[in-house]
């Protein structure tokens, strides 16, 4: 085989001695490359080196990649990447969400495609990754590819790398720039590639835990291929003005059939400041709405779009708990009174009963995300400027939760509060909105301005000053009396002081 070599050549074990200790190093060569393997005692190393002797002595073939005898292989050298990535999916399936399977399953397409023998250049790229994510990785739809697919995932699986594949820096690199590359080529958003490597990180350490890798191969620190630095924090230009949501709004509340109903929508994320997938599966028994006055929503449930592919009971949407939240838990949300009149003119107008959706669907299932989404981006092009429209601002329907919980931080509510109204928690809620949190300057700036104010002091020709001392430890007296610079005369207006000489250097 083209990874191993009968070519090995042993040298002397080496011996430091440090500070920290004394180490011992096993030094041998592999088809001319070197290797070496530290150990703390000397006993250790003659034991470790004496195994590569006797299998060297026996004949044994070297692997290229490690190192070390075919014997001391690991379990990875027994089962692919490929096989060991369904192992993975069919282990973690009913312990996750229907979105983290998604997710899952595009980061195992991006590694099992770098890591094979050679590319599938004789089929359709996008009907490969298409037969990876669908299918095989998807525990769902495995027994349902068609005879297509079926010949291409049984290609992957005889060209797949073994797993000791992730103990050669090459490949790694190969993982790496996969998954920080787009199909066309171009690069992945920073919070995407460290999505993608937070996964990866998961599944390998289930694989160290199976013990098929020793160790984490990810690269760390400021290494090229480390993690890439992503602003977690939100663009201050995506955040809406009073005005630009009212005429949205507006817009939006004319359109026929259902323009009404999305105009409650999103008015319920602007002033409340709820997720869209709580939103969706907010109903009327979960509002209390008083004739006048603030009002409270109770949110307890999300129903995220996640596609039917996805779930277990092969809906659209999942039923899922509140984010962060312990199961079962519950978050009131204070309801502004503008948003409380127009959930009351909602209410009567569909003639909603108390478990009915506040927000339903044309067909009275679910709100789509696909309609909402539709809705906004018309909406922002009638409404905005040629500028504002292609500039950040509202560009996503999240961006009303934004400018919402940036309404209440820059209004004096406190953070603690925001967090307990906004589902997070307070070092996120801080990390996320620090940019955007303005209108308290002035009086910031006025509470350290004395604070920081110096006291005047008095010009050098009319003497030292009463406060003198207060700054530099000495009477005024002894400030006359002891030069500023030690080892320096004192010296006559205007002449120019006469430097110390250097010490005599003893020969």
């Amino acid at each position: 085989m083209t990874d191993r070599s009968f070519k090995v050549r042993f040298y002397d074990t080496e011996v430091y001695k440090g500070k920290r200790g004394t180490t011992h190093t096993v030094r041998w060569s592999v088809n001319g490359k070197r290797r070496g393997e530290t150990f703390k005692t000397s006993a250790l190393a003659e034991s470790f080196r004496a195994t590569l002797l006797v299998a060297a002595n026996n004949g044994e073939p070297f692997v290229l990649a490690t190192g070390r005898p075919v014997s001391h292989a690991s379990p990875a050298a027994e089962i692919t990447w490929y096989e060991f990535a369904l192992q993975y999916v069919d282990m973690k399936w009913p312990r996750i969400s229907a979105n983290n399977r998604k997710s899952t399953a595009k980061v195992l397409t991006k590694i099992t495609l770098a890591l094979l023998h050679a590319q599938p250049t004789h089929f359709d790229p996008v009907e490969v990754r298409t037969a990876l994510r669908e299918y095989a990785f998807n525990k769902n739809r495995r027994d349902e590819a068609p005879p297509e697919t079926r010949t291409i995932l049984s290609w992957i699986r005889r060209n797949s790398l073994p797993m000791r594949a992730w103990e050669d820096l090459k490949h790694v690199d190969n993982v790496m720039l996969a998954l920080g590359t787009r199909l066309e080529g171009s690069r992945t958003a920073a919070s995407s590639a460290n999505r993608d490597r937070r996964i990866t990180n998961v599944v390998l350490k289930h694989a160290i835990r199976q013990r098929l890798l020793r160790a984490n191969p990810l690269p760390k620190g400021k290494d090229e291929n480390a993690a890439p630095k992503a602003a977690g924090a939100v663009d201050k230009r995506s955040l809406l003005h009073p005005g630009q949501v009212a005429g949205l709004l507006a817009w939006i509340g004319d359109r026929p059939r259902t323009g009404y109903r999305l105009r409650a929508f999103f008015a319920t994320l602007y002033y409340a400041g709820l997720r869209p997938e709580e939103a969706v599966a907010l109903r009327v028994d979960a509002a209390t709405l008083p004739a006048t006055g603030w009002g409270e929503l109770l949110i307890h449930t999300a129903e995220p779009e996640v596609g039917r592919n996805w779930t277990d009971d092969r809906e659209v949407h999942e039923t899922r708990d509140l984010k962060g939240r312990a199961v079962g838990d519950t978050r009131p949300v204070p309801a502004h009174p503008a948003l409380v009149a127009i959930l009351r003119d909602l209410i009567e107008e569909d003639g909603l009963k108390p478990g009915d959706l506040l927000f339903p669907g044309e067909k009275g299932g679910l709100l789509a995300g696909s309609v909402f989404r539709r809705v906004w981006r018309k909406a922002r092009k009638a409404v905005l400027g040629e500028h504002e429209y292609s500039s950040p601002v509202g560009k996503r329907v999240y961006d009303l939760r934004h400018t919402c919980l940036t309404t209440w931080l820059n209004n004096g509510v406190p953070p603690a509060q925001v967090a307990a109204w906004a589902g997070n928690s307070v070092p996120v809620l801080l990390a996320t909105y620090t940019r955007c949190i303005t209108g308290q300057l002035t009086e910031l700036q006025g509470r350290i301005e004395g604070p920081q104010q110096l006291p005047e002091v008095p010009a050098a020709a009319e003497g030292p000053s009463e406060n003198f001392g207060k700054f530099s430890g000495r009477t005024p007296a002894e400030s006359r009396s002891k030069p500023v610079s030690a080892g320096l005369a004192p010296t006559p207006p205007g002449a120019v002081p006469a430097l110390p000489k250097p010490p005599r250097r003893s020969r």
